[in-house]
């Protein structure tokens, strides 16, 4: 008798592990890079660097019996998560990249669980129109813009359309050690023709300190032209933390490969050390052929650290080669 009831519940689990399965399928696509760049100015001259780039994303997804669409991302990008420690459990020198499960359909949205690089829904609206310059000048006691909280397993969820041509999106990052949880979202609309406009608010907190960041932003588009504006507040509760980032931008469409964008960015800083604006401009070329694109830079920075010392003041080109296949 006993026999038979072993026998009988492999059955049913293995029936249940058949089921359970659906059909979906995976692909992946990858992108490299190679660029040059030199700055100088001051102190800063480095000399040229060659870098490069490559990343490569599995994708996929599948339908169940119930009509919900399961997606997997994953990407693995060399040396991404490199370690700060020897321990055993560090990532030193591993490719895991970004990675995301997401079930979604019409009419319940979709919920996504980003195990790393999610981002969250303010993050992902607070790119300055000027695409970020001071990215390229950032040092030991720069200005920076402020960041409201992003983590490994957070929680997004896209709600359905409701109203057509607007987005809502909303994240939520469970607390960690020394923070509490915080939630944010994030909107954009493009209903008018060649307008689109986005707002988002997002949180930081720690155990001691309070932190909102609030992002908006606008482009329209008119025949070849287009222009931006974007602007990003951080206020914390901590004196003379608050900083605030406002940024344009004008590209003109030269030809479906060719086109030339201009921008500036200014970050203003509360700290009582930031006696002037970091101030950043620049200009790039694009040409895009099939899967490449090939862009030049010419920018510039202005007081990046919030003083006028000289050796603070910059300049950089930079020439880049990406390949999408």
């Amino acid at each position: 008798m006993n026999n038979f009831k072993k026998i009988g519940l492999t059955a049913l689990a293995g029936s249940l592990v058949a089921t359970s399965a659906f059909a979906g399928e995976m692909s992946v696509a990858g992108s490299a890079s190679m660029n040059v760049e030199h700055t100088n100015g001051g102190a800063a001259n480095t000399g040229k660097t060659f870098s490069m780039g490559n990343q490569l994303t599995f994708s996929g997804s599948g339908e169940l019996d119930n009509g919900l669409t399961v997606s997997l991302s994953f990407i693995l990008d060399q040396g991404d998560d490199k370690g700060t420690d020897t321990t055993a459990d560090d990532n030193a020198g591993a490719p895991f990249d970004s990675h995301s499960v997401s079930i979604s359909s019409d009419t319940l949205g979709t919920l996504k669980l980003a195990g790393e690089g999610g981002g969250n829904a303010q993050t992902a609206l607070d790119t300055t129109a000027a695409g970020d310059i001071f990215d390229a000048f950032d040092g030991t006691g720069d200005l920076t813009p402020g960041a409201s909280a992003t983590g490994n397993n957070s929680i997004q969820y896209a709600l359905p359309s409701i109203m057509d041509d607007l987005s809502l999106n909303l994240t939520y990052l469970p607390a960690g050690s020394g923070t509490t949880s915080s939630t944010h979202w994030g909107a954009t609309y493009t209903g008018v023709d060649g307008l689109s406009v986005s707002y988002g608010v997002g949180e930081g907190n720690s155990t001691s300190t309070t932190l909102d960041v609030t992002s908006m932003s606008a482009t329209y588009a008119y025949g070849p032209v287009t222009v931006g504006y974007s602007n990003t507040e951080y206020d914390i509760s901590t004196a003379s933390s608050d900083k605030e980032t406002s940024s344009f931008s004008v590209s003109y469409t030269v030809s479906d490969e060719l086109s030339v964008t201009y921008g500036q960015e200014t970050i203003e800083s509360d700290a009582t050390a930031a006696v002037v604006d970091g101030e950043y401009d620049g200009i790039t070329v694009a040409y895009t052929a099939g899967g490449m694109t090939i862009t030049a830079k010419m920018q510039g920075a202005d007081n990046i650290d919030g003083t006028t010392t000289a050796t603070k003041d910059r300049e950089r080109w930079a020439l880049g080669a990406s390949f999408a296949f």
